[in-house]
């Protein structure tokens, strides 16, 4: 059925369900998995008043942010593994979380997305954007949202 199929995480207690899913899914089509974790970028606006950062601060900051993506795609590795999953695991720096997680998906040629939603309506959607609906609407590869 599926060969390779991708999860993105964000480390959220509904991400977490997803990627238990995902797990399950792989483990009953004997497919390989992929975790992902998009880490955003240091922003670098400069506006009137504020402190710019020393690169080696912006530095500091981003490692931070790209080891705590590591952990939890470890904690990731390590259900998958007990679930007798064969799984890789992919940090990518990126201030567009859905355009990067499609083109992973793509470049480790996986054949299924699963993520999760958070299912917001309205002016909160709006307000906050949907990373699930832009990966939806602009995916070629089948996409199965869990919420």
């Amino acid at each position: 059925m599926y060969e390779r199929i991708l999860v993105a995480t964000d480390g959220s207690t509904l991400s977490k369900k997803a990627v238990a899913s995902a797990i399950q899914l792989a483990a009953t089509c004997g497919a390989e998995l992929v975790a992902v974790k998009i880490v955003p970028r240091y922003p670098q606006a400069y506006f009137e008043g504020s402190i710019p950062l020393s690169a080696a601060e912006v530095s500091r900051i981003e490692k931070q942010w790209t080891d705590a993506a590591q952990a939890n795609l470890n904690l990731v590795q390590k259900s998958a593994t007990a679930k007798g999953v064969t799984i890789k695991t992919v940090t990518v720096k990126s201030d567009v979380v859905s355009d990067a997680i499609i083109a992973t998906a793509k470049k480790q040629k996986a054949d299924l997305i699963v993520m999760a939603s958070h299912g917001r309506k309205g002016i909160k959607r709006l307000l906050l954007g949907s990373e699930t609906q832009q990966v939806l609407t602009h995916s070629h590869i089948p996409v199965l949202v869990l919420r």
